[in-house]
């Protein structure tokens, strides 16, 4: 499954995906993460399976959903204390929960 973390320029959402792969390997699944800036979105987001959305996106984060809604990418908003998330776990709750979807629903 191939999971894109989103944030305005990519620092905090560096973190959010690597401590999600590390549960995913922890849980004995197959994710690869990566940490975009919304600037980059348009070239990695035909290969997503689920799109991660950082809170602090704003007005940015409507473009951002309709743009996964055109490729079929679901989308999770992400809680504003995610950083809070040493281990990665409660991450791979809201990946691997297709109730968590906001947009685009399951692809």
């Amino acid at each position: 499954m191939k999971i894109i973390v989103v944030c305005g320029a990519g620092a905090s959402s560096t973190f959010v995906a690597t401590r999600l792969s590390r549960a995913a390997t922890v849980a004995g699944l197959e994710i690869d993460a990566s940490a975009i800036p919304v600037s980059a979105l348009a070239a990695d987001l035909a290969f997503a399976d689920a799109l991660l959305l950082g809170a602090h996106l704003g007005d940015a984060a409507r473009a951002v959903r309709a743009r996964a809604r055109e490729h079929g990418v679901r989308v999770v908003d992400l809680p504003a204390d995610i950083a809070a998330d040493r281990d990665g776990a409660r991450t791979l709750a809201l990946v691997t929960d297709p109730g968590s979807a906001t947009a685009g629903g399951p692809r």
